[in-house]
């Protein structure tokens, strides 16, 4: 195996192959490229390859075949057109790839191949988090941001965490620098979604509020406030019952208010699977309102 670019990339021959993948997949992930001099594609994805081995300092392996030499390993993995990229962990085959990815592409395939080393805090934080211990939960998330610097999955962890502690400030500044460059745009959006409630209804009263639509049920004011507080409840039907009776009244209160907060409760409620009958409910009764 000759140390052609840097100790984490490496090329494989037919000899050692079983060694310096298989046998050392069960230390890191190793990632094969199966590429030729031929191939266009790989003088491009090659280099990518190298340097982001480089990058990751050996929490991968990149081991690179050339198909055209060593046809017999290509045959064996089922190399039917490169460049191929497949993916070893434990000595066996987890994953693969087929062509010149983009940058940005190739770190998500890695990120998911490789545990992060702010994992164990994570779990930790969710743990404390779900025990209501937030100030635990705040404590092990810096551990983890500290461990892994770049993990998205920590900046949201911890734009949640701050919008379970009501602070719409932090939430925010931590949600905006990924706007434009989140892989999880699912979450990234239930929970800009969530800030979007805390910041409307964060400090109303409920009962009060009811009281105001009791008196006056025009008060639509009080009941987009009253929905935006329940949905932080998590009482998510009542609030989307405030929000359609707005638009049954008024389909055009406050430049459509209502409708477009409904929209945003579809946004958050669409990121958990128990609540799709809720969402599909409410947006036939929406559509069917507004035609």
């Amino acid at each position: 195996m000759s140390n052609s670019v840097n100790k984490f990339a490496s090329d494989v021959t037919s000899a050692d192959f079983d060694q310096h993948v298989l046998a050392a997949s069960h230390q890191a992930p190793v990632l094969v490229d199966f590429w030729a001099e031929w191939c266009a594609p790989c003088r491009t994805l090659k280099p990518l390859l190298e340097k982001l081995a480089a990058e990751y300092g050996g929490r991968f392996l990149l081991a690179k075949v050339d198909s055209d030499k060593h046809k017999n390993i290509a045959q064996r993995y089922g190399v039917r057109s490169i460049p191929s990229v497949k993916a070893f962990v434990n000595g066996e085959m987890v994953d693969e790839f087929t062509g010149a990815l983009p940058e940005s592409q190739l770190r998500a395939f890695l990120d998911r191949l490789i545990p992060s080393p702010a994992q164990p805090f994570r779990l930790a934080a969710a743990e404390a988090r779900a025990n209501s211990e937030l100030d635990v939960a705040f404590s092990l998330l810096e551990d983890a941001r500290q461990a892994d610097p770049n993990s998205e999955d920590v900046q949201l962890d911890l734009a949640e965490l701050n919008l379970d502690a009501g602070n719409a400030t932090a939430a925010t500044d931590l949600l905006k620098p990924l706007e434009h460059k989140a892989r999880d745009t699912k979450r990234l959006q239930a929970l800009q979604a969530r800030l979007q409630l805390v910041i409307a209804g964060g400090d109303s009263d409920p009962a009060e509020l009811r009281a105001r639509i009791d008196a006056n049920p025009a008060d639509f004011d009080a009941r987009l406030r009253l929905a935006n507080a329940l949905a932080l409840a998590q009482e998510y039907r009542p609030a989307l019952e405030q929000l359609m009776e707005i638009v049954r009244r008024d389909k055009s209160w406050q430049d459509q208010a209502a409708r477009k907060t409904l929209l945003n409760l579809f946004t958050l409620l669409g990121s958990d699977a128990s609540h799709d009958a809720l969402v599909r409910e409410f947006r036939v009764t929406l559509a069917r309102t507004l035609n």
